[in-house]
């Protein structure tokens, strides 16, 4: 396994994360803990979850699975780097939503007492609260890691002018900040490198790409199709970007036949390719595709073959190659 630091913090994690998201709804709690143990059996020690995965409003069903997967002790939690978010509706009161410094609080507590530990490493912003002033969130966050209840703080779904927001009201307070930002990127999805990829290198942010393989439309999914192993159809967005992008979905697949690698883990080795990107989420829901993962870390592409990707899938503005605001203007 590759080891690199979040951002700029001295804190070593894996070249992939574990995402939890198919904990409880997908994945049996039995698979999940087996899953976890893989894990870290191949050296992965960043997992990432919140606290509304699960999709049982106020359960927390998904971070419960991993407190009892720490409770088994094993060096199980000493061994994690964990990671997991705020933001979501957890009832239906107006004050367990969002950033207000009501939240954070309970919501922290709410999380440590479901996955079982007294620290949370990473805890995130699942989204931005534009209503909720930066004063308040990061007193509120001052006030956890004061307690020693979490140690560093990252953002997720936020534009650059947001991290910009962010990093320069911590700096006010003479206060570490955000250390990581968590998006969707992906050979389909490049909007970050934008402005959200800019801005993190510039405050020392690490990336953490979400949906690295768009809702597995980079993953063979026409292949898969074709030869009827398609583990679930594609209806809604997903059916509809499929229909969108498919001209260039089967030149990627094409591509990948040539080089002899599997389309998923050419979309995770890409990502890997990227400045600035820490690690990409996988979410296995079996043992078979968190080992078949793994085969990323170890596929280098080559200069012609990341060209071709580029033109199968531009980057975004009619400057793409370019940074912003260059890649939009002149």
């Amino acid at each position: 396994m590759e080891y690199t630091h979040l951002g700029r913090s001295g804190l070593s994690v894996s070249r992939l994360v574990l995402g939890t998201m198919n904990f409880g709804p997908e994945t049996t709690e039995p698979d999940s803990h087996a899953i976890m143990d893989r894990a870290h059996e191949h050296g992965i020690n960043f997992f990432d979850t919140a606290n509304v995965y699960g999709w049982k409003k106020g359960e927390g069903v998904t971070e419960q699975i991993i407190g009892r997967w720490f409770a088994q002790g094993g060096g199980r939690r000493e061994k994690t780097v964990l990671a997991t978010k705020l933001y979501g509706s957890m009832s239906d009161w107006p004050n367990d939503t969002f950033l207000s410094a009501h939240n954070i609080r309970r919501a922290a507590d709410a999380s440590l007492r479901r996955l079982q530990t007294d620290y949370i490493d990473l805890y995130q912003m699942h989204h931005v609260d534009r209503r909720t002033p930066w004063e308040e969130i990061w007193e509120a966050f001052s006030v956890l890691r004061q307690q020693g209840k979490v140690l560093y703080f990252g953002s997720s779904n936020f534009a650059g002018w947001h991290l910009a927001q962010a990093q320069e009201a911590a700096r006010e307070r003479h206060f570490l900040g955000l250390v990581s930002e968590q998006s969707i990127y992906n050979l389909l999805t490049r909007w970050i490198e934008l402005e959200v990829l800019p801005a993190a290198k510039h405050y020392g942010l690490g990336v953490i790409p979400w949906s690295p393989l768009h809702g597995g439309l980079l993953g063979g999914v026409l292949r898969k199709q074709a030869d009827g192993t398609a583990s679930r159809g594609l209806s809604g967005r997903s059916g509809e970007a499929l229909e969108k992008h498919r001209e260039a979905i089967e030149g990627y697949e094409k591509l990948c036949a040539e080089i002899g690698a599997d389309p998923a883990h050419v979309g995770l080795a890409w990502l890997l390719h990227q400045e600035g990107v820490t690690a990409p989420i996988i979410g296995p829901r079996t043992l078979e595709q968190l080992d078949g993962s793994l085969t990323a870390l170890d596929l280098k592409l080559d200069a012609d073959t990341l060209t071709r990707l580029d033109e199968l899938f531009p980057a975004p503005g009619p400057n793409g190659a370019k940074p912003a605001p260059e890649a939009y203007a002149w």
